[in-house]
């Protein structure tokens, strides 16, 4: 029988994660639920252990904030499922059309990830350069154990170095758009001074990543060339 586990990575999200949990809560294709409470200072860490009295979820805390790359990687971790789905802590609007969107093709042996783009953004779907970056994603989880320790330091860089593994290893990927739902910008939850300065330090902590691992950068390169290569002959 296959089994999911749903991983929830939150700082700050005293206004979002009651709603995310609950959502989470009602899909039946989940069969676990994770919440990783990264260093919050606001009152997520109070709104989780109060939930868990009427929602069944594991929950890890961390007294500092540890970056969302050693929050994912240790969700995974503790995950006893065969397959895994990503969740960003301020999504609005989930069903579970949009799990079963993610999850189906990876459950299917169709591709081995599945990256989701919600349509209610402030960039449009069709054109957002960042779905690279997506937090929505189903994946197996042997798939993505090799690279938790890569993970971990990333920060904001775990979509980067989950991109670049895939691509390195000729795993193959595909994008869906989850119509309806509602993911807010940095720009959209803060004022336009702290977006700005956090949307540069998450650019920094991307390109960081890239660096420090130029193996998967250059592996992934020679995949794409060989790949477009065999296409063209």
């Amino acid at each position: 029988m296959r089994t999911l586990t749903a991983i929830v990575c939150a700082y700050n999200e005293e206004e979002n994660i009651r709603s995310i949990l609950f959502s989470l809560s009602t899909i039946s294709l989940i069969n676990e639920l994770i919440v990783v409470n990264d260093g919050s200072q606001d009152k997520t860490r109070e709104i989780i252990k109060s939930l868990k009295a009427i929602i069944d979820f594991k929950d890890i805390h961390y007294a500092k904030n540890m970056g969302k790359g050693y929050a994912l990687a240790k969700g995974v971790e503790i995950s006893q499922s065969e397959f895994l789905v990503f969740i960003d802590a301020d999504l609005k609007n989930l069903t579970y059309n949009h799990i079963q969107q993610l999850v189906k093709p990876v459950f299917d042996n169709k591709v081995d990830m599945v990256l989701g783009q919600a349509t209610d953004t402030r960039i449009n779907h069709n054109i957002n350069p960042f779905k690279v970056f997506s937090g929505q994603r189903a994946l197996k989880k042997k798939d993505i154990i090799p690279v938790l320790d890569r993970i971990k330091p990333s920060r904001f860089g775990v979509e980067t170095i989950i991109n670049l593994h895939y691509k390195a290893t000729n795993k193959s990927i595909r994008y869906v758009n989850l119509y309806h739902l509602k993911h807010p910008t940095k720009f959209d939850k803060t004022n336009f001074g702290i977006a700005f300065k956090e949307f540069m330090m998450a650019g920094h902590q991307i390109f960081s990543t890239a660096f420090n691992n130029i193996d998967l950068v250059s592996k992934s390169i020679k995949n794409s060339f060989l790949n477009n290569f065999s296409i063209h002959i």
